[in-house]
């Protein structure tokens, strides 16, 4: 099958799935066609939940195992839409359609990368997964899976990137902190300011520098996005709350970085999760390199995927741009799902690691 073949069948399952809502956590009819386009291509596929997934052919333990990774939820359709936005639209070379572009264009490329792919004789062993809950960070996605998949070599994360390659990406650690004191009346000046000592905190949280910066995404970057404290105007708070945004580097596992402010500032510092860690991959395995050979470009993503669930190489690429998702009229261009399939073909095709 040529690539315009394999690109046309890819669109039309992309317009099946845009006409189908998949919010986050309702996504069982994006999973139900799925399945049945996995059957119907020859495959078996597998399935938990809403997450679907299949072998190319019958695994060879002697081989390593590269998954083909990309989610089939969105996010909630703004009121902003000048389209149905599960209406796929064709104008001037693009498909107008909520989750076109993040991530069904990935998606479908990746599929018909695995279709194409599982035709021939490869040196690894080639698994396709269409995952659920990742617009969420959801509990039912990747994560309820990795045990029954088995072990992964390589991942390919598809998400908008222009076809270039990220090979870094930061995690996220999210922080509730609260710093004590003593209520008593303000006119009298009693008691210990919670806010006071609130502020010595963020002032930490502000200037603090990790000493180890990537090359590729930089420094950790910690932010205080909200603060509350307070009851009336003329009690001294006892308490003051405040929430953090820190984003990891590559070089910081999630534990680490917890640890670390902990051991800096005077307050409680209570993490909402653990699970999103900053992942990379060396520039020197095969795949980063196969790529720069046919002039892809790696950067470091500041934005989160599926990836951050899994705990093997990985790297992140997909036709679309960033810059559309999560937008009102959400679009991708068709000749970006067929360029990206013929990209993913050429740097996967015979790739050995």
């Amino acid at each position: 099958m040529s690539i315009e073949e394999l690109s046309n069948k890819a669109i039309e399952l992309l317009k099946e799935l845009i006409s189908i809502k998949s919010y986050s956590k309702e996504e069982d009819r994006t999973a139900d066609l799925i399945e049945k386009y996995l059957k119907d291509e020859g495959f078996d596929p597998q399935r938990n939940k809403n997450n679907v997934w299949a072998l190319a052919n019958s695994k060879d333990e002697k081989k390593p195992t590269v998954l083909l990774n990309s989610h089939h939820d969105t996010v909630v359709a703004s009121s902003k839409w000048t389209y149905d936005p599960f209406s796929p639209t064709v104008e001037d070379g693009k498909l107008i359609g909520l989750g076109s572009n993040d991530a069904g264009g990935p998606l479908v490329s990746l599929l018909h990368t695995f279709i194409y792919l599982a035709k021939t004789e490869q040196k690894y062993n080639l698994l396709f997964l269409a995952s659920a809950e990742e617009e969420t960070s959801g509990k039912q996605g990747v994560p309820i899976v990795l045990d029954e998949i088995g072990n992964i070599d390589l991942g390919v994360v598809g998400e908008p990137t222009s076809m270039n390659m990220a090979i870094a990406e930061r995690g996220l650690i999210v922080l509730d902190c609260v710093a004590h004191g003593k209520s008593g009346h303000a006119a009298r000046a009693e008691g210990e300011n919670a806010l006071y000592k609130a502020i010595k905190n963020i002032e930490w949280f502000q200037n603090y520098e990790f000493e180890q910066v990537s090359n590729v995404l930089g420094k950790v970057n910690m932010t205080v996005t909200q603060i509350e404290a307070g009851s009336q105007h003329n009690v001294v708070p006892d308490e003051c709350k405040f929430v953090v945004d820190v984003r990891p580097n590559e070089y910081y596992s999630n534990g680490e970085v917890v640890d670390l402010i902990r051991q800096n500032v005077n307050c409680d510092v209570n993490p909402r999760s653990l699970n999103l860690n900053a992942s990379g991959i060396s520039q020197k395995h095969a795949i980063v390199k196969k790529g720069k050979e046919l002039g892809i470009q790696t950067y470091g993503s500041q934005t989160m995927s599926d990836q951050v669930h899994m705990p093997f190489p990985c790297i992140k690429m997909g036709p679309g741009d960033t810059q559309r998702s999560h937008t009102a009229d959400e679009y991708i261009y068709m000749k970006e799902i067929e360029e990206g399939i013929a990209i993913y073909i050429e740097l996967l095709d015979k790739l050995k690691f």
